[in-house]
């Protein structure tokens, strides 16, 4: 096995910095990403079993990635090496090759080729690993922050494996950085850290779900720290700030503050001010919110205060939606933004809103109304007998495809709930309504 680069640096007094020594060795010290790597999960049993396929492991910095390969170096019979995509050229991937063929040929011994950022290969360089990864000379491991499906040629792809990796969450953070602070032989234990509440948070939040950012962040909180007569280090929240070059704005995404600035961001969108709901959302974003919880309340936003008024709002926001899932922070911000400055400019209607809540209440008052026979499907001899479809007026056989026919329960017959507005794209459903000869 051949270390890898990181395995040499040296950080403070010689030694490699926090997040190298504390990386896990095993799975069971690995934390996070319990989808892939949980007990019985597929990618599990490959690597305790040694029966590994080329992988491609693709997720957010500090997700794991390169820890996973870590832990398969350690733990496989296979010769393993790490390949660089940035220094390295063709030349460089023969030479590889020819060691492995004649490592395989003259001791039967296979051999696992690293290659982190693996977006970064250029395609003559993939070209040149396939047929070696196809004929099983070489077992390839990518590690890359890109989508494979863009940045790896599709038949070097459709010969591996993709293992999604998601970003790690507060608690799984948490846990790594306990795990730092209590180890004294690797980790933080000999400084005897006290961390404050309010720091942790921030500590946290602001790694963005990296477990290198916030591990390193910790050790230059601690290794700048001032022991105290007992040789404890306290660790404030003005050290974390200055660790991770960031301030700590007024936001506990637990508490009061979290739904005071939510709040404000939904109100400035309702009252059609953009600017004021990209402030409000660049507050979010800087305080590390998770931007789905963002995105989540500018889709329920599109249809409970926009409406039918713009029904285009509904994709907008949805799509945003789907391009944080897909592209990701810090980029997705861009999209977030556009759906908040829609929605803020869009037409405002709560009618379908309220439309439900009447109709609900309706419901809660008069409970199981039958049906009425005419709007009821008649699959069955017996069913016709009795009356269901009888007299239903189909609407397509009539100009405009309109017909009048009651739709409610006897007793909540002529009932209205929906009332279109006049702004935006009710005016044309308000003139639909209430046009009863009204043909497109």
């Amino acid at each position: 096995m051949e270390l890898f680069p990181q395995d040499q640096k040296k950080g403070k007094r010689g030694q490699p910095p926090l997040a190298e020594r504390i990386r896990p060795q095993t799975l069971d010290e690995f934390v996070g990403q319990e989808h892939i790597v949980g007990k019985g999960r597929l990618l599990r049993k490959m690597i305790e079993e040694d029966k590994l396929t080329s992988l491609i492991f693709w997720g957010p910095p500090g997700s794991g990635k390169t820890t996973l390969a870590y832990i398969i170096a350690h733990l496989t019979k296979s010769h393993f090496t790490q390949f660089s995509a940035v220094t390295s050229g063709v030349a460089e991937v023969r030479r590889v090759v020819k060691e492995a063929q004649a490592r395989l040929k003259l001791y039967g011994q296979k051999t696992i080729l690293f290659i982190d950022e693996i977006h970064r290969f250029n395609k003559a360089q993939q070209d040149a690993f396939l047929p070696h990864v196809e004929n099983g000379t070489i077992i390839l491991i990518g590690a890359t922050t890109e989508n494979p499906s863009f940045e790896v040629i599709g038949p070097l792809l459709s010969r591996t494996r993709v293992f999604t990796l998601k970003r790690l969450s507060f608690e799984e953070i948490k846990r790594i950085l306990d795990r730092a602070i209590r180890d004294e032989e690797k980790g933080l234990g000999k400084f005897k850290v006290k961390i404050e509440p309010e720091a942790l948070r921030f500590l946290i939040e602001g790694s963005n779900g990296d477990a290198r950012v916030a591990l390193n962040a910790m050790e230059i909180a601690v290794n700048t720290a001032k022991p105290d007569e007992k040789g404890r280090c306290h660790v404030d929240l003005k050290a974390i700030e200055e660790a991770l070059q960031s301030k700590a704005l007024l936001y506990d995404k637990a508490g009061e503050e979290h739904y005071n600035v939510v709040s404000a961001f939904i109100k400035s969108m309702r009252g059609s001010d953009p600017d004021a709901a990209l402030y409000w959302l660049a507050r979010m974003i800087e305080a590390g919110e998770d931007p789905r919880f963002i995105a989540r309340r500018m889709v329920i936003f599109a249809s409970e205060d926009v409406g039918n008024a713009d029904p285009q709002a509904l994709s907008v926001a949805t799509a945003a939606a789907q391009a944080v899932e897909f592209v990701g922070m810090p980029e997705a911000q861009i999209n977030l933004a556009h759906a908040a400055t829609y929605l803020a400019t869009a037409p405002k209607s709560n009618a379908s809103y309220l439309a439900l809540l009447a109709a609900k209440e309706d419901v809660k008052r008069t409970l199981n109304l039958p049906v009425p026979l005419h709007l009821r499907n008649a699959p069955t001899p017996l069913m016709k007998e009795l009356g269901y479809g009888r007299d239903y007026k189909y609407p397509h056989n009539f100009p405009g495809a309109r017909i009048k026919q009651e739709y409610l329960p006897e007793e909540l017959k002529g009932k209205r709930y929906y009332h279109p507005t006049q702004r935006g794209f009710e005016r044309t459903i308000s003139k639909r309504l209430n046009d009863k000869n009204f043909e497109e």
